[in-house]
């Protein structure tokens, strides 16, 4: 079932939002374990995708804290500040590219870009 939105765009569809799912707890998987810059950017990536899907802040939300509370389930009790530190890491590196919609759209586009 596809929302609708009062623009009349279309929402995400549960597919849509079981792959993004799907792919952020991957990500996130490949970013504890490595913590490095390459992982970290398909956290980005992953933004990217969801905002040109369709999907909404506070589904990407869910699916983070979601994803979180699963890998919590797993994770002895001293893994758990190093695992919330590195999930509050990989959730701003999703969320970077809602804020800079936001900044454009609040603000207007940059004048100064070419």
């Amino acid at each position: 079932m596809t929302g609708e939105s009062a623009s009349g765009m279309s929402g995400p569809t549960p597919e849509n939002l079981e792959a993004f799912r799907q792919n952020y707890l991957a990500a996130f998987l490949r970013y504890l374990a490595r913590r490095d810059e390459a992982a970290l950017h398909y956290g980005y990536e992953l933004g990217r995708s969801a905002v040109a899907d369709r999907l909404g802040l506070l589904e990407v939300a869910r699916v983070h804290h979601d994803v979180f509370l699963q890998v919590l389930s797993t994770v002895s009790a001293e893994e758990l500040t190093d695992v919330g530190t590195a999930a509050s890491e990989f959730f701003l590196e999703v969320l970077a590219t809602y804020d800079m919609a936001q900044k454009v759209f609040l603000d207007g586009p940059d004048e100064d870009a070419p």
